[in-house]
């Protein structure tokens, strides 16, 4: 007779780490204590806050009252200014339209084309606008030419990007159904593929205007026309009742744009759905619904906007083909590039400003978000998203100016002004990615009696983190290029050199200051690529 035994228990025990993990937790860590160490090197503290507060009181007293422009001119350089980004933005999306198309794996035409079109994207992505517009106001002069150009060109790096994921995603049943009906390669792009990305094309066009809106300012400094131009001349002649009247006049633009930007793009995302109407014997094309002469007003009404910005920044054809053929004779003067005394310097204090201006803006986002996710403070939620809409508001480079005035010149002004915007930009991610977790887990911890804290800490904040450490490492890579252009205003780092470079015409150290730049910016891609494949 046998008999049978129970199996005793049996030991849990943890999974060997991986060797890319381990890797990841290190590169996190080495991370965060250099974004530590960063804010120590520059001295952010209480005492260097306390002790330039009697220079905020004097500044405050020499920018107020403020001094308004008449209404004729503030209309005028606000018109300047959003033809130069539209017509910027316009030209990222015709560009990134066609790249999108090459990079992206289901619709690229050969393995070796979507990988240099994707090469081409990240290029652009690189290389700020800033550095490309010192550049091009050495060949193109003042005015709006040169502005359009770097802005266009730079945001071909982030639209061309979203552009390609949009159309990876797509559902190709539309399209396989359009191919099996005898359709070409153009006509299964037209109507296959089109029609689903037209959303997301939409959403990522309005978001790219409200960042070069931004953006626009910080040109103004380099010699693009507009706002930005003009708060350029009132702080360099120390009037600053009138350069801070104009930049809360950006501000105010700012927010408009944001709002209406984000309105429009929920529209689109979110459509409200209606029954078809029935199509009467032998017609062809569907009826003029009022969804779809809604539709066509608004091509009509961007088609017309992108025109009369054309007109308003004042180009030519003949204008753009000088241009171009000055380009060809200033482009060989930047190369070899001469790396100059202080500039490996000046990219430390660059690099130093974006880890600690990170730091600062991720210990006060982290809060801020939480409180704007609806899913987790459903009632105090919608005016915490007011607060972050009006932090985004404020250009970097008005805070830049007023903390220069304020701590003097030097990394400290640009870390603060830059946390100080990372809290704004940080604050609607983290919001965001709470917002986007899944809501049974959270459900399922409620109904066994977890509060709300216990819910935010064991379900919400862990299924949110891995989109937290992505935007953290996104956010690091736009503070860098940021930190870049504060330096135009005595803001430390590596942007000092490229105003001096610009303004007498050193083609080869801007050469340099874009090798510098590029370099360190694919460094962090590449770091952040391998850890949002590890923590997704």
């Amino acid at each position: 007779m046998t008999t049978l035994t129970r199996p005793g228990p049996r030991l849990a025990t943890l999974h060997r780490p991986r060797i890319r993990s381990v890797v990841a937790a290190l590169v996190l860590l080495a991370f965060l204590g250099l974004t530590v160490w960063a804010f120590d090197d520059l001295q952010i503290n209480v005492a260097t806050l306390v002790d330039s507060a009697h220079n905020a009181v004097d500044f405050a007293g020499r920018a107020f009252p403020l001094t308004f422009p008449p209404v004729s001119e503030v209309l005028r350089l606000t018109g300047e200014t959003m033809a130069i980004v539209i017509c910027g933005t316009a030209m990222a999306v015709v560009i990134s339209v066609v790249l999108a198309v090459l990079a992206a794996a289901n619709t690229t035409p050969h393995p070796i084309v979507r990988y240099v079109a994707r090469a081409v994207i990240a290029v652009a992505r690189a290389i700020p606008d800033v550095v490309l517009a010192a550049l091009f106001f050495g060949v193109f002069g003042f005015g709006a030419l040169a502005g359009i150009l770097a802005m266009g060109l730079h945001s071909v790096g982030m639209v061309g990007k979203l552009y390609a994921d949009a159309i990876e995603k797509i559902d190709e049943g539309p399209r396989s159904a359009v191919r099996a009906g005898g359709a070409g390669r153009f006509q299964e792009l037209i109507t296959g593929v089109l029609p689903q990305v037209m959303p997301a094309f939409v959403a990522t066009a309005l978001h790219r205007v409200d960042i070069n809106l931004r953006t626009s300012v910080l040109l103004g400094f380099v010699g693009v026309g507009g706002l930005g131009f003009e708060i350029s001349n009132s702080l360099q002649t120390l009037d600053y009742p009138t350069g801070i009247a104009l930049a809360l006049i950006v501000l105010v633009l700012c927010i408009i744009v944001e709002l209406m930007s984000g309105a429009i793009r929920r529209a689109m995302l979110h459509p409200k759905t209606t029954a078809p109407l029935a199509r009467t014997s032998g017609q062809i094309s569907p009826q003029w619904t009022f969804a779809r002469i809604r539709k066509a007003f608004y091509v009509l009404l961007t088609v017309a906007i992108v025109v009369a910005s054309v007109w308003g920044a004042h180009i030519s054809p003949g204008q753009v083909a000088g241009a171009l053929t000055a380009l060809g004779r200033i482009l060989p003067q930047s190369w070899p590039p001469s790396f100059v005394p202080g500039l490996f310097s000046a990219l430390w204090d660059t690099i130093k400003i974006a880890l600690a201006s990170m730091l600062i803006g991720i210990v006060l986002a982290l809060p801020l978000g939480a409180l704007a996710a609806r899913n987790v403070a459903p009632r105090a939620a919608r005016y915490f998203r007011v607060l972050i809409v009006c932090i985004r508001g404020i250009p970097e480079l008005v805070l830049g100016i007023v903390f220069v005035v304020i701590t003097g010149l030097g990394p400290v002004a640009g870390a603060l002004a830059l946390g100080l915007s990372t809290i704004g930009f940080m604050g609607k991610l983290v919001a965001d990615s709470l917002e986007e977790v899944d809501r049974d887990v959270e459900q399922a911890l409620r109904a066994t009696g977890a509060g709300r804290f216990q819910v935010f800490v064991t379900a919400t904040l862990p299924q949110a983190a891995p989109a937290v450490v992505s935007h953290t490492f996104y956010q690091f890579d736009e503070n860098f290029r940021s930190s870049t252009l504060l330096g135009i205003v005595g803001a430390g780092g590596i942007g000092f050199q490229l105003l001096e470079a610009s303004r007498v015409l050193e083609y080869d150290v801007i050469g340099a200051i874009v090798v510098l730049t590029f370099g360190t910016v694919m460094v962090v891609e590449l770091l952040a690529l391998g850890i949002r494949r590890v923590v997704r």
